[in-house]
């Protein structure tokens, strides 16, 4: 199957979506899980704060985070694993927001990456009592998840939808969403959003 994407997921130091602080990617070739990466990331100043709430989802510690690479410095890796596929995440607007935010708070030049959500192409594949990627993830038949470890999520992501391509007969993240009737997004230049918010 020539299924080719980059899955993402970022965990955030506290409630704002520029607060990332760490990533995880998955990289997909011919429907298998080729090569994954994942950092610890120094958020954003003023954006750095990490609330207990969040500490206690990831276990990740402002301590944990004083020698990583900061947004703007690993900016160049993430683009560099993720190159112009389009990138999949389980709850995507999340980390679209994640992604765009940092960026702003940096200054950084967002880059205008399309994307689709396996959230929502599990909830067209299975019938399940909950589509959280614990549940979403194990009925695509990945079971090693370590939740909120941020490339095993992307890996669990990731075989959300091949899963569903396998189901769905698709050959391409394209012809996924088509099949399922997922949209596939685009995150918007912020000077492009700035205009159409007005």
């Amino acid at each position: 199957m020539p299924l080719e994407f980059t899955a993402i997921d970022f965990e955030t130091a506290n409630a704002s979506s520029a607060s990332a602080c760490s990533v995880g990617l998955a990289r997909v070739r011919d429907g298998r899980v080729v090569e994954t990466a994942g950092w610890l990331i120094r958020p954003p100043a003023g954006h750095d704060r990490f609330f207990e709430i969040n500490v206690g989802i990831h276990g990740i510690e402002e301590h944990h985070v004083a020698t990583a690479k900061t947004w703007s410095e690993q900016l160049e890796d993430l683009v560099a694993f993720a190159g112009d596929d389009v990138l999949v995440a389980h709850n995507a607007g999340f980390d679209m927001a994640v992604l765009r935010r940092a960026c702003e708070a940096t200054g950084d030049p967002c880059p205008p990456y399309r994307y689709a959500c396996s959230v929502q192409v599990a909830r067209r594949t299975y019938q399940l009592p909950s589509y959280r990627l614990p549940i979403a993830a194990a009925a695509a038949g990945f079971t090693d998840l370590v939740h909120h470890e941020a490339t095993s999520d992307a890996v669990a992501s990731a075989h959300i939808m091949i899963d569903a391509a396998r189901r769905w007969d698709a050959t391409s993240i394209l012809d996924l969403a088509a099949l399922s009737g997922v949209r596939i997004g685009e995150i918007a230049p912020a000077e492009l959003a700035v205009t159409a918010a007005a």
